[in-house]
C-alpha cells in the first residue's frame, strides 16, 4: 500500500517560505501561513521567532514584515509594481464612494495612484474637483482630463500643489502645505507606507508626513486605502491616528483583533472585492 501523505517541511523549508511570502508582498500574517501549510499557529511563531533572531523580518502584529530601517522610503518605481490587481481593486472600491460634483484629495503613493486611475472611469468624472500632492496621480487625471475635453465632455477641475519632490513622487514642504492650508473638501484619500491598528498610518518621510497632516485636516471624510502587505509596517511618523479614519479600504480583511480596535475607533472597515 502507497502512502500519500506528504512528508513534513522542514523548519528551514517553512522559514524560506516564508521569507518568500515577505519578499514578494513586504509581509505575512501567520494565518495565512497556517493555511497555506497546513501547520499550527505555534510553529509559524517559533520560526518567526528564528529569522527574527537572524535579522531577516521584523514581528508585527499577527505576523512579520521585511526587515529594515524606518526611515527607508522605497522610489515609486519600485512600489508601483507591486500588488498591481489588489491596489487597483482598492482604487475601484474607493472610488466608488465619490458623487457627482464631489471635490476630494488624493496622497501620494501606489495605492492612490490606483484610486485616481478608477475615478477616470467614474460617468461623473468631468464634474469632480481633485486636489493631489502626487504627481503620477496629477499626470493621469490631467491626461484623462484633456481626453474628456476633446471628445466634447466635460472635464474636471484639477490642482496640483507646489513642492519639494520625494522618492515616491509626492510633492511637500511648505508649498504644498500653505496650498492645502486653506481648503476644503468632501472627501481625502490617504495611502501609507504601513499601518498598525493601534498607531494609525505611517510614513518614513518628516516632510510628507506633515503635508499628509494638511490633506486629513482639508477634508470632511479621511478615507485609508492601504493593502495588506502593510499592516503592521512601520514608518517613521505616524501623520494620521486610527480614530481619525473614517473609511479603511483595503483588499483582505484584517485579523479579529484588527477589526476590533478599527471598529472600537468608529472606524468602517471596506473590503475590496
Amino acid at each position: 500500500m502507497t502512502d500519500n501523505t506528504a512528508a513534513p517541511m522542514l523548519a528551514r523549508q517553512r522559514q524560506e517560505y516564508i521569507l518568500d511570502l515577505v519578499s514578494a508582498n513586504g509581509g505575512v500574517r501567520v494565518a495565512e501561513v497556517v493555511e497555506a501549510l497546513g501547520i499550527s499557529e505555534m510553529t509559524v511563531r517559533r520560526d518567526i521567532t528564528e529569522l527574527v533572531s537572524q535579522g531577516l523580518v521584523e514581528r508585527v502584529h499577527g505576523g512579520a514584515v521585511a526587515a529594515g530601517p524606518t526611515t527607508l522610503e522605497p522610489r515609486f518605481a519600485t512600489k508601483s509594481t507591486l500588488r498591481q490587481e489588489d491596489k487597483q481593486k482598492i482604487g475601484t472600491a474607493a472610488a466608488s464612494l465619490v458623487r457627482p460634483h464631489d471635490s476630494l484629495a488624493l496622497s501620494a503613493g501606489s495605492t492612490t495612484l490606483a484610486v485616481a486611475e478608477a475615478l477616470t472611469r467614474l460617468p461623473h468624472f468631468g464634474s469632480l474637483t481633485i486636489i493631489t500632492n502626487s504627481l503620477p496621480a496629477a499626470i493621469t487625471l490631467f491626461d484623462a482630463a484633456d481626453a474628456a475635453r476633446e471628445e466634447g465632455k466635460s472635464a474636471p477641475t484639477v490642482v496640483l500643489t507646489g513642492g519639494e519632490r520625494t522618492p515616491s513622487d509626492a510633492l511637500v514642504g511648505l508649498q504644498a502645505t500653505d496650498a492645502l492650508s486653506s481648503l476644503k473638501v468632501e472627501w481625502v484619500f490617504l495611502g501609507a507606507h504601513g499601518c498598525d491598528p493601534s498607531i494609525g498610518l505611517m510614513t518614513p518621510n518628516l516632510a510628507e508626513a506633515a503635508t499628509n497632516q494638511a490633506l486629513l485636516a482639508a477634508a470632511r471624510t479621511p478615507v485609508a486605502v492601504v493593502d495588506s502587505s502593510k499592516w503592521g509596517v512601520l514608518g517613521l511618523r505616524t501623520f494620521c491616528p486610527m480614530n481619525a479614519i473614517e473609511v479603511f479600504v483595503t483588499d483582505k480583511r484584517p485579523d479579529d483583533d484588527a477589526v476590533r480596535i478599527l471598529e472600537d475607533q468608529g472606524v468602517s472597515i471596506m473590503v475590496a472585492s
